[in-house]
């Protein structure tokens, strides 16, 4: 049996946290490595527990999560560590800044048990956690403010299946979901989007959504 995966909880709202806690540890593939209810104290639990997940909320004290993720999982960070943030649909800028600071993805507070373990199963693995319907408000709204100037998407490395590919990537579709679109196998698409976050550089779908509004392939 493989490890469990270990999951860090940093909540300023105890009976919040004190949730989230009861659920994961009832899991028998997850543990709870720790919990705080500051910023500030996610970035030291998490530089010295080294958890597989950080479940982040973004409004905290000392630290607001935002900042705790970009020193958990920014660029240049030696060891970064996977981080979900958890948001309501009032912080949707906040979230946005969160994703772009380098978490792996988001839930909404009010999302059932289920979905909150099958976020931290999906980051732990590696992917990103993209809800379509959020994904297209938030980055939407704030598409302006990143999109770049005309022309910008003329010197992207990518194929124009590729681009194809990206584009639905960041209209919040799962593998399956874009293998029905384009009538490919799933394993197809797979190849095609590890391509295209290897050519980009790019670590996960959560920053192939944000490069495709910064260039300007998506409206």
């Amino acid at each position: 049996m493989s490890a469990p995966i270990r999951v860090l909880v940093c909540d300023d709202q105890m009976l919040v946290r004190t949730g989230l806690v009861t659920v994961i540890d009832a899991q028998p593939d997850m543990e709870v490595a720790g919990e705080c209810e500051d910023g500030r104290a996610a970035v030291d639990l998490g530089g010295r527990l080294s958890p597989d997940v950080v479940v982040m909320d973004v409004r905290m004290p000392v630290l607001d999560g935002i900042e705790a993720t970009r020193l958990l999982a920014g660029a240049g960070v030696d060891r970064p560590v996977k981080v979900l943030v958890v948001t309501t649909f009032n912080l949707d800028e906040y979230v946005y800044e969160a994703l772009r600071a380098g978490a792996s993805g988001f839930l909404l507070k009010d999302a059932p048990p289920d979905r909150l373990l099958h976020g931290i199963r999906t980051v732990a693995a590696g992917a990103a956690l993209l809800d379509p319907e959020v994904t297209r408000r938030l980055v939407g709204k704030y598409a302006t403010r990143i999109r770049p100037a005309v022309g910008a998407e003329t010197d992207t490395p990518l194929t124009p299946r590729e681009l194809e590919v990206l584009r639905l990537i960041a209209d919040g579709l799962s593998n399956s979901e874009i293998a029905a679109a384009l009538v490919l196998s799933p394993e197809t698409v797979k190849t095609f989007v590890s391509r295209i976050l290897t050519k980009l550089d790019l670590r996960d779908r959560v920053q192939a959504v944000v490069y495709a509004y910064r260039r300007g392939l998506v409206t």
